[in-house]
């Protein structure tokens, strides 16, 4: 009986352990290891810490970037894109600072004039003033605010921003990559005729044109290809310095644990334009992108599967893309959906 009690405990133990590990297994075996390893990394510029208007091929949100360079505030546009810094209720210089700074000011000039911090409230016309001062501020300060939001609300993408212009963007069903994105991107921009992001006053609009969208397709396939390779060489002339510090540091983790991430059979199969823009001498372009790949990583020395499978399956992923005077297209950013 003693013996009894005691298989039962440990079987128990034993399937209580294997209940917690499988989601755990399930997750690991079905990861994203695909080039940026599932994760949200890179800069889209003053952009980079507001989220891509949301598309048809992208309806969703976007995950903030779990890696990159730019830090809040660094941008022109980082007050309205990160709160947490600058801003009305922001640092010194904000609106709520100056605002603050104004009726302690105010309280120790009556301190020096000898009124105290709270000096004229004694009488009741001094208290009534003081609510009529309040009242005023706080619908300066709601104002304020109203105008803020407005003028820091991100704009919808241009396949959406007029129904009656362009029809929205369709579903591409093809085999191939060779159609270029004039054709995938293109169709559902009204035939590839191009788009136009609207940002803030800072940023000029940019067109985009099927040659643009040919080459968007062209660098989803060759950094993946790039990727399965580990050829760190080719990711250098394929995207910006910093997405190709962060495929290094992918690549190493997967040389440490004796694996190697294979991603073939890249198609696309809808994509869209989120928005495009101009800072300074640099374009933006961000573009949702739903493809078909077979996703799988194998041991280096057996070549067995450890994680991912032979199967096809499909992701949909926002990438930016940056472009300097007299060079191409670079992959500036890829983020995750949700």
């Amino acid at each position: 009986m003693t013996f009894s009690l005691r298989s039962r405990k440990f079987f128990n133990t034993i399937a209580v352990v294997l209940a917690l590990a499988l989601p755990t297994a399930l997750t690991i075996s079905s990861a994203d290891a695909r080039a940026g390893g599932g994760m949200s990394s890179g800069s889209r510029g003053t952009r980079s810490y507001s989220a891509p208007p949301s598309t048809t091929t992208a309806p969703g949100s976007t995950s903030q970037f779990n890696r990159t360079y730019t830090q809040p505030g660094a941008g022109m546009n980082s007050a309205a894109s990160a709160p947490a810094r600058g801003g009305m209720f922001g640092r010194a210089g904000g609106f709520m600072g100056g605002l603050a700074a104004g009726f302690l000011g105010a309280g120790l000039l009556g301190m020096l004039f000898g009124g105290g911090l709270f000096g004229g409230l004694g009488g009741l016309s001094s208290i009534l003033g003081l609510i009529i001062q309040i009242a005023l501020v706080v619908l300066v300060v709601r104002l304020a605010m109203s105008w803020w939001q407005r003028r820091h609300a991100p704009r919808a993408a241009y396949a959406n921003a007029d129904a009656g212009a362009a029809p929205g963007p369709q579903t591409n069903q093809r085999s191939g990559l060779a159609g270029g994105l004039g054709g995938g991107l293109g169709s559902g921009l009204g035939g590839g005729l191009g788009g136009f992001g609207f940002g803030g006053a800072n940023n000029a609009p940019l067109e985009i044109k099927p040659d643009d969208y040919e080459a968007f397709e062209r660098l989803l396939g060759e950094v993946q290809a790039a990727w399965s390779n580990e050829d760190v060489a080719k990711l250098h002339t394929l995207a910006t310095p910093e997405m190709v510090s962060y495929f290094e540091q992918d690549l190493a983790q997967s040389r440490a644990r004796n694996v190697v991430n294979k991603v073939t059979d890249v198609k696309l199969l809808q994509g869209d334009l989120a928005e495009a823009w101009r800072e300074g001498e640099t374009d933006y372009a961000t573009v949702a992108l739903r493809f078909a790949l077979t996703d799988k990583t194998v041991d280096r020395n057996t070549g067995a599967v450890v994680a991912g499978s032979e199967q096809p399956g499909e992701a949909t992923e926002v990438w930016t893309f940056a472009r300097r005077p007299n060079g191409g297209w670079e992959l500036s950013a890829i983020q995750q959906t949700n």
